[in-house]
């Protein structure tokens, strides 16, 4: 088994956290304390093409694999969580169900423009009453003439924004079994009807783009369905697993941005004549901090890798995101802990951490829902 990276995947990798330290980690501290989206940060990855890492050039990607992607979302999310969201969500929401769904005319028009980082997407999913339960979908589109009319609700919808577009999910009709058909339709977001608001006022990922969207007799195409028109349930489950690896290995980037500064803190603080490293209490965190680190990491990219070589995967996506998360929470916390009383305070960041990596056991699949996704595949 060859644990090493290509050469290719150390050079994205190294690439974009020599960018990152420069471009993101200087601004993330102010973007958290003022709730801001920093839209040059993203013009100048769409210019580096880390928008398109795992697209093919055809669609104005980069050529590379999830891998490597994965690694770029690891790298941005340890210099700023929650532009690392906002960068996870453009890429495995906003752009990959184009590439997985749509068809030719559907990539050309919506995929290129955001694997070149021109615009970044959205996918219109959750609900006020339809978060874990997807299923229970309440916006309804039906078929007028050659157009869908949609109405409905979405909420913490990521990006939408700054999107040209976004994918909502409708109930559009009942199958034989009595079931709710679930389509996924393309919204260009300056559609008449489309209203999107950014007035959240969240604990964490503050960075991150997060709106509600109203959508009242919004008209668009009817060839704007992005695949199977009765295949939506399915395609968005698709799309969730492969979101899941990104989570993961964001949780493992703001982990790992956590960890450094816990044990930089704990050389520098002496207490009782020696460095609080060297007490078995803060060396054993330390230990415990570097280890689930790295198992979530290597987890992260057997998920990823498996993905890249067409393998199945869902029950490893699951694995990594629910283990990586909640390992973040852990080492947060102990950051804070081993900052002591300084780690209440904004200037040393392990409390944004600590609120950042918060979302990442609630987002794309609570970790509740990872345990019941994994309990399926064993048989249980």
């Amino acid at each position: 088994m060859n644990f090493e990276l290509t050469k290719e995947q150390r050079m994205i990798r190294d690439m974009v956290r020599d960018f990152a330290k420069a471009e993101i980690e200087p601004y993330a501290r102010e973007l958290d304390e003022s709730h801001s989206f920093r839209k040059e940060s993203f013009d100048k990855m769409g210019e580096l093409g880390l928008l398109g890492i795992p697209f093919p050039e055809e669609y104005g990607g980069a050529g590379g694999d999830i891998v490597s992607y994965a690694l770029a979302v690891e790298e941005i999310g340890r210099a700023c969580g929650g532009t690392g969201l906002s960068y996870a969500a453009a890429v495995s929401l906003g752009a990959t169900p184009f590439y997985n769904f749509g068809t030719e005319e559907q990539k050309q028009e919506f995929l290129v423009p955001m694997a070149q980082g021109k615009t970044l997407g959205a996918f219109g999913l959750t609900e006020p009453n339809a978060g874990s339960d997807a299923g229970g979908t309440r916006t309804r589109a039906y078929i007028d003439g050659d157009e869908w009319v949609i109405n409905g609700e979405k909420c913490w919808i990521t990006n939408a924004e700054y999107s040209r577009q976004v994918v909502v999910t409708a109930v559009t009709g009942q199958n034989e079994k009595g079931r709710n058909i679930i389509t996924a339709i393309i919204v260009p977001t300056n559609t008449p009807g489309v209203t999107i608001r950014s007035n959240y006022q969240k604990m964490g990922v503050r960075a991150s783009n997060t709106c509600e969207i109203i959508l009242e007799n919004v008209r668009v195409p009817r060839e704007n369905v992005l695949g199977d028109e009765k295949k939506g349930f399915g395609q968005f489950l698709n799309t969730l697993d492969g979101g899941r690896i990104s989570i993961a290995a964001l949780s493992v980037g703001i982990a790992q941005a956590a960890f450094e500064k816990a044990l930089t803190y704990s050389k520098e603080r002496t207490q009782f004549g020696q460095s609080i490293s060297k007490f078995q209490g803060i060396s054993f965190k330390l230990s415990d901090m570097a280890m689930e680190i790295e198992l979530a990491r290597n987890m992260v990219l057997k998920a990823a890798w498996l993905k890249d070589n067409g393998k199945p995967f869902k029950k490893e996506a699951a694995f990594a995101k629910l283990f990586a998360s909640e390992m973040g929470f852990r080492t947060c916390n102990k950051a804070i802990q081993i900052h002591g009383g300084y780690g209440y305070m904004a200037e040393y960041d392990v409390e944004r951490h600590l609120r950042d990596i918060k979302l990442m056991e609630i987002g794309e699949g609570t970790s509740e829902i990872q345990r019941v996704v994994i309990s399926r595949l064993l048989g249980c």
